[in-house]
């Protein structure tokens, strides 16, 4: 019996995936842009606060359930290097369920979350009443946004990045378009701008099951047996819960940058707030290329393909560091004349100025943070990737706590700290995973959660 013959991973299957992923990134920031404006041009800091303050309570509150994408992309891709056919249909109804679930107790429990969440920010009387106005109403697109991540997921896992591309600038131009009629044109005022979002996920959701449908293997009909298989159901259980972990603990560092920001002054917090703008611009295109890695490194692993594995891993950490180095100049470069477009305030403008060489640097160590991220999610070696992370969470802190008499610098150089060891720490693990997974004599999608001694046995 010959040995198969595996396709050889090369620069075309990187940016087949990387590409639409990066310029469905670069779509994003264009909601926040036409909502804040929106909003805006009703002359009423109240309601403008109010946007922005339960904007990052959706976007810290629906990030915690990314696991829906990440692992759906990786168990497709996987399938899908394994020849399974009918495998990934079951993998997108089974994301389906946990989807509908969450979202459901999301909506069942909204008054306590929401009283919990903005009695932690504090912000005005004003600004709470508009910021709840907002999230009564946005909640109920929880089963939509998170259906949505599994759908993303799936066409990814799947190779289809041009399709999930497509749905993806759907839904942010369905939001916009739907933001500006119903506040600007029938004056809905903020909750026009939660109908806008709400509006927006639920036709991403129907337009993402008629694209899913067609390429689904046999439509969406799946046996019983196969949507509820014990083992499968496990191992998605525990993979989902070590992902919502090391999210968590990631969401955690960029909270307390944030707050710790805020108590250094409105001065230290606008500019870190401009800095942070610099930091989305590198990450549009790192996370373009960890989508790449999750989906060719989930695809090799399930193919048994260990050199495709290992290319994957090296095209998609060196195109990462070409992508770093480039925008590294241009930060260092133009850097200044973007703060200074950026804000008009001189006080903001000096801060910024200030501290701009950590933003510069950040993308070089954000490279291996966002690439082994990715490659530890198409391998699903999710445990491994939690004890890291939280591992990278104490490092942060302490980093701060030993640094936090040099004031905002300090900050800043924990937040470098947790970058570095976030990559570091999972390329230094990185070589017993691999040997890990590709030495056991059985494919291992039973078990790439677990560490090297547990795959060794088969446990």
């Amino acid at each position: 019996m010959h040995a198969p013959v595996h396709p050889r991973v090369g620069t075309r299957d990187v940016f087949a995936i990387a590409g639409p992923a990066m310029v469905a990134n670069l779509t994003t920031p264009l909601i926040g842009v036409v909502s804040t404006t929106a909003i805006g041009r009703l002359d009423d800091a109240a309601l403008l606060g109010g946007v922005a303050i339960a904007s990052i309570v959706f976007d810290c509150l629906f990030w915690l359930f990314g696991f829906l994408r990440m692992s759906t992309l990786a168990f497709t891709a996987q399938s899908l290097g394994a020849g399974e056919v009918r495998e990934p249909t079951a993998i997108l109804a089974r994301g389906f369920i946990v989807a509908g679930l969450i979202g459901a107790a999301l909506i069942v429990l909204q008054v306590p979350l929401a009283a919990v969440l903005f009695d932690l920010i504090g912000g005005s009387e004003g600004v709470t009443r508009a910021a709840q106005t907002y999230f009564g109403i946005r909640i109920w697109s929880s089963p939509f946004t998170l259906a949505n991540y599994v759908i993303l997921g799936w066409l990814i896992g799947q190779a289809r990045a041009n399709s999930a591309l497509l749905l993806q600038v759907v839904i942010n131009l369905v939001n916009m378009a739907a933001t500006i009629l119903l506040v600007l044109v029938h004056d809905a005022g903020i909750a026009g701008a939660a109908i806008a979002a709400l509006v927006s996920e639920a036709v991403g959701f129907g337009l993402g099951v008629i694209v899913c449908r067609h390429y689904a293997e046999g439509g969406f009909a799946v046996p019983y047996r196969t949507l509820l298989d014990r083992d499968k159901l496990v191992r998605m259980l525990a993979v989902n819960s070590d992902i919502m972990i090391r999210t968590a603990a990631l969401i955690t560092v960029f909270l307390f940058f944030t707050a710790k920001g805020a108590q250094a002054g409105d001065v230290t917090l606008a500019a870190n707030s401009v800095l942070n703008n610099f930091l989305f611009i590198s990450a549009f295109f790192l996370d373009g290329l960890a989508n790449a890695a999750q989906q060719l490194c989930g695809r090799t692993l399930g193919a048994r393909d260990a050199k495709g594995f290992a290319a994957s891993t090296r095209l998609v950490l060196l195109w990462g560091l070409g992508f770093a180095i480039v925008v590294a100049s241009l930060f260092a470069l133009f850097g200044p004349a973007l703060i200074d477009f950026m804000t008009a305030s001189e006080e903001v403008r000096r801060a910024a100025r200030e501290f701009l060489p950590f933003v510069a640097f950040a993308p070089i160590p954000g490279v291996f943070a966002f690439g082994f991220d990715g490659i530890y999610i198409g391998a699903t070696w999710a445990r491994e990737m939690r004890n890291l992370m939280l591992a990278s969470l104490a490092i942060f802190l302490g980093t701060w706590w030993a640094l936090q008499s040099f004031g905002n610098a300090g900050l800043w150089w924990a937040l470098l700290a947790s970058y570095l060891s976030r990559g570091g720490l999972q390329a230094a693990r990185y070589p017993a995973q691999f040997r890990a997974t590709f030495s056991s004599p059985s494919p291992t999608l039973r078990g790439e959660g677990r560490g090297e001694g547990e795959s060794r046995q088969g446990k």
